[in-house]
This record gives C-alpha cells, sequence and structure tokens, in this order.
C-alpha cells in the first residue's frame, strides 16, 4: 500500500485494487474512500475501483460458520483456542501441520463475520465496486513462519501477512474448504448483482464445476439454429440473449435489496458478471465459458507477468488471445505495487493483445475500456 499515493499520476485511467486477506480490507476501503470511483459517471474523473474478497492463499484463515456450510465447523469460538486452532488447521491443511507450525498462524476468522463485513463495504463502496480476488488454487503451499532475525529486516511498507520471500512448506489447503470458502463469496456477488475477480491455478475443472453448482437450475434457454430458421420473420426472437436486463426490474427495491442504474436488482445465487484473471487455461477451457446456456457473463484477463512469464505460457498465448471474444477481454498488471512499473506492464500487455487481434494501439484501448466499464457496471 506504500504505492498507492503514485496513483494519481498514472497514466492509466482506472485502476482495480483487490482485497486479499484480513489486513488488507480496510487498506482497500481507505483508498476507494479518498480516490473511488461511486459510479459510471465518475469513471474519467477518479480512478480506483475497489474490490473485497478472500485470496485462497489465505482461505485456511477462515472456519466456515455460515448456513450453507452444514452447521459443522472446524472451529468453536467458545471453545479453548489453542486446541481449537488445532482442530481447525488439521481438517483444512494437507498435511496436517504439527504443533509449532498452528502456533505461527492466526487465529482463524468466522466466514460468516467476514460475509457480513463484505457486504456492507460493498454497499458503503457504491456501483463501482467487485468482490475480489477469489478463487482456486492448487499449486500454492503456505510459507514457513518467519524466524526472528527475517522479521526484524523485513519491509515495513508491505502489508502484513504475505509471503514476503519465505520459504514455501509442504502445507497446502484442502480443496473442499477453498470450494466452499469461494461459494460463499459468489453467492454474496449474486445478492448484491456485483462482479467477481476469480484466481483459477491448476483448478480450471474444479473451479468451473463450483461455479456451475451455483448457477444450476438457472440456464438459460437456447434455441437451435434450426428452430430459429422455423420462426417467422417479425415473429418475437426466442433465442438466448446475453443482455442482463432479466436481472433487474422497475419495481421499488426493498429494504436491504440494491438499485443499480436506477432498477431494482434481483439477486440470485451466483454473480452476473466473472472475470478469470489473468487467465492461464487452455483456449478450449475459455471456450467452456462462452456456452450460451450459462448465466452469468465472463471475461477474461491477461497480464504479462503470469500469462507470458514462462516459455510454455508465452507460446500458447497467441492462440488463447485469438480465442478470446473481442467483447470479453480485459488486460491487467496483477501486481501489488502501483506507479511507473505498473504502467509499463499495462502497455506492454496492450500492444501485444492489439498485435495479435489486428487492432491499432487506439482502437484496442478503446475496445478494453468498453469492455472494463462493461465489466464493473453491467
Amino acid at each position: 500500500m506504500a504505492s498507492v499515493s503514485t496513483i494519481s499520476s498514472m497514466r492509466a485511467r482506472a485502476l482495480t485494487i483487490m482485497a486479499t486477506r484480513a489486513q488488507d480490507q480496510n487498506l482497500v476501503a481507505r483508498v476507494a474512500a479518498e480516490q473511488g470511483i461511486r459510479d459510471r459517471g465518475a469513471l474519467l474523473q477518479m480512478k480506483v475501483v475497489p474490490a473485497f474478497g478472500w485470496h485462497p492463499w489465505f482461505s485456511h484463515q477462515l472456519y466456515d460458520d455460515t448456513e450453507a456450510g452444514g452447521g459443522e465447523t472446524t472451529y468453536d469460538a467458545s471453545g479453548e483456542e489453542g486446541e481449537q486452532k488445532t482442530k481447525h488447521y488439521a481438517a483444512v491443511l494437507s498435511p496436517a501441520p504439527d504443533a509449532e507450525f498452528v502456533a505461527s498462524l492466526p487465529t482463524p476468522v468466522s466466514l460468516k463475520v467476514f460475509i457480513e463485513e463484505t457486504r456492507r463495504r460493498v454497499r458503503e463502496a457504491g456501483t463501482a465496486v467487485i468482490i475480489g480476488e477469489i478463487g482456486l488454487d492448487k499449486a500454492f503451499r503456505l510459507p514457513w513462519a518467519w524466524n526472528p532475525a527475517e522479521h526484524s529486516e523485513r519491509d515495513a511498507k508491505l502489508t502484513p501477512g504475505g509471503r514476503e520471500g519465505r520459504m514455501l512448506s509442504p502445507h497446502h489447503v484442502r480443496m473442499p474448504h477453498q470450494v466452499r470458502v469461494l461459494k460463499a463469496q459468489l453467492r454474496l456477488a449474486g445478492e448484491l448483482g456485483v462482479a467477481v475477480s476469480v484466481h483459477g491455478v491448476q483448478a480450471h475443472g474444479v473451479l468451473f464445476d463450483a461455479m456451475a453448482a451455483l448457477w444450476k437450475g438457472h440456464e438459460k434457454e437456447v434455441v437451435s439454429k434450426r428452430k430459429q430458421k422455423m420462426v417467422a420473420t417479425g415473429a418475437e426472437d426466442f433465442s438466448s440473449s446475453e443482455e442482463e436486463d432479466d436481472d433487474y426490474s422497475d419495481d421499488e427495491a426493498q429494504d436491504g435489496e440494491r438499485r443499480i442504474a436506477g432498477k431494482r436488482y434481483k439477486p440470485k445465487p451466483f454473480p452476473p458478471r466473472v472475470c478469470l484473471h489473468s487467465f492461464s487455461g487452455s483456449p478450449q477451457m475459455l471456450s467452456q465459458y462462452l456456452n450460451p446456456a450459462i448465466p452469468l457473463r465472463p471475461y477474461f484477463s491477461f497480464s504479462t507477468v503470469i500469462n507470458l512469464s514462462t516459455a510454455g505460457g508465452e507460446s500458447k498465448f497467441p492462440e488463447l488471445i485469438r480465442a478470446c471474444p473481442d467483447d470479453r477481454l480485459l488486460v491487467e498488471s496483477d501486481l501489488h505495487c502501483a506507479g511507473e512499473d505498473m504502467d509499463g506492464f499495462l502497455e506492454d500487455m496492450y500492444r501485444k493483445v492489439c498485435e495479435i487481434k489486428g487492432w491499432s494501439l487506439e482502437e484496442g484501448v478503446e475496445r478494453i475500456r468498453k469492455n472494463y466499464e462493461g465489466y464493473v457496471f453491467g
């Protein structure tokens, strides 16, 4: 967060700043209060779209006490703290950690309380807000605890709670627990009618299935081309539409319900829009999200630091960009520090995308600006 002061001088016209864990939720809210875009009309006047969420790298720090969790929780706040910490981390981490590693971990946080706090933060932020960064990650391992010498030398300008170069342990968060934390946040986005930013590493199939479980029963009706040809010219078009009009009504909003663009939003168990950020899946997986029966609108974002960081990623990148529909493509830096470096990484990705798509730089920037506006506001 030390680089926040550089945001106002950046060439980028809008930035999404995402929370990931307990230590940065209030920090993001504070930046949004100072530089936040409150609505669509302020998109070019202010710079920051805040995002509130709990990243899968830190999902072990939450215990599921939500109704959707089935009433069985891994942590009892009324019990002895040390005993309950051991119970919780043995349940959500693999392999089960020893007593020394458990002692280095924070006391788990209630998922129910976190969801309530996030609901409040989203409502306070206006209409230019999303939920993120959330998701699933099979590759990540927890870092070892700080030793006293390392901790005394850490960069105090960095927000606490991150890895900060520490060696990784063998412990990872069990996937069923990650999925429960993810679904709780997806449901909240569906309740409030806001978009989500989703992280997926080595878990593309599980991620798709988790989201599909929430939209099950809400799929759009897709009329075959053969049946469409049988409809007389001028008759009502029953083909599937990508518009989100069915998510809104002119009815007066009830207590606690959001009004978006002057209309009452009708809550659903899944978000209206999702961005697969720094998308590293295959073109085939990308196309799976484009099934016209899926009732949410997917976007795909790409960054130099992730998509072009390996020879394999760089080799498949052109095919991935060509497979991405022009109106679903977004660009990001995926950096944790704002400023000149972030501007440089953003420009680099814009130029690469425009080259592959055959767009001029001006055309590409304008297209992606419209995509970003559609992603945030609908």
